[in-house]
């Protein structure tokens, strides 16, 4: 299980943290990254490989819309489990007063700062894990929230996990998706683009939905910005009553 950390030995973001917030990653942010070594692991049964890093390279809004119908596998020890993403919700580091790593780094927000293409699992209420990717460049601590998807494989092995519940329902809100997939504390900082725990570069597959936007869920503060995504009208997409806007 590749693992993946933050940038600065003394357990600080660079000095260009700040900046890098306020801006979309530019171009040449992807020569100075450094990935690790080795290519990305194949993906068999028509899955496709893990997306690469570059992708998680944006702004973190074009990653959370462009994660919307792709497929998130775990080859687990227990079985592969596959779900398609059908609602995100964006965080952008130092300027998102929403954002775990808004007051900095901590022991707890620590992935966030580090090399794009990462998981960053938190443990929430004293009972459920969150799922987020990591994106934009080092030190920027941006990531996407993954709070609903649509089963797709390893269903059995998921309702064991999830109890008596509809499938539209399994991985219905960001701690049914951690808990369906089987992804604790231990899943934090995982390589995506190597696995086992990766996003298929794979086409999205969103049957025709248009993607909508609505506020973010459960926040406090910058309750103002629309970086919450999903498919309209699709089943699994949890928060269903959330004031929302088509995206074009």
């Amino acid at each position: 299980m590749r693992r993946l950390s933050a940038i600065d030995a003394r357990g600080r973001a660079g000095p260009g943290a700040a900046a890098a917030a306020a801006a979309p990653p530019p171009a040449a942010a992807t020569a100075r990254l450094a990935s690790p070594k080795g290519p990305p692991a194949a993906a068999p049964r028509g899955l496709g490989r893990p997306l690469p890093r570059r992708f998680y390279l944006r702004h973190v809004v074009r990653v959370a819309r462009g994660l919307l119908g792709r497929v998130l596998v775990h080859d687990s020890p227990a079985g592969r489990l596959a779900a398609r993403i059908v609602e995100v919700e964006a965080y952008r580091g130092l300027g998102d007063p929403a954002s775990h790593a808004w007051r900095g780094m901590t022991p707890r927000t620590r992935v966030m700062f580090g090399v794009p293409g990462t998981s960053y699992v938190y443990f929430t209420y004293g009972m459920h894990h969150c799922l987020n990717v990591v994106a934009e460049p080092e030190g920027t601590a941006a990531a996407v929230l993954v709070r609903a998807a649509e089963p797709l494989e390893g269903l059995e092995l998921m309702s064991a996990r999830r109890g008596p519940v509809g499938r539209e329902r399994l991985m219905r809100g960001p701690g049914c998706v951690a808990a369906a997939l089987g992804l604790t504390r231990a899943h934090d900082g995982i390589d995506l683009v190597h696995g086992p725990l990766w996003i298929s570069d794979r086409a999205p597959s969103r049957g025709g939905r248009r993607i909508g936007a609505s506020r973010r869920v459960g926040i406090r503060r910058g309750v103002e910005r629309p970086w919450r995504f999903f498919l309209i009208g699709h089943p699994c997409v949890s928060a269903a009553g959330t004031p929302l806007q088509p995206m074009k």
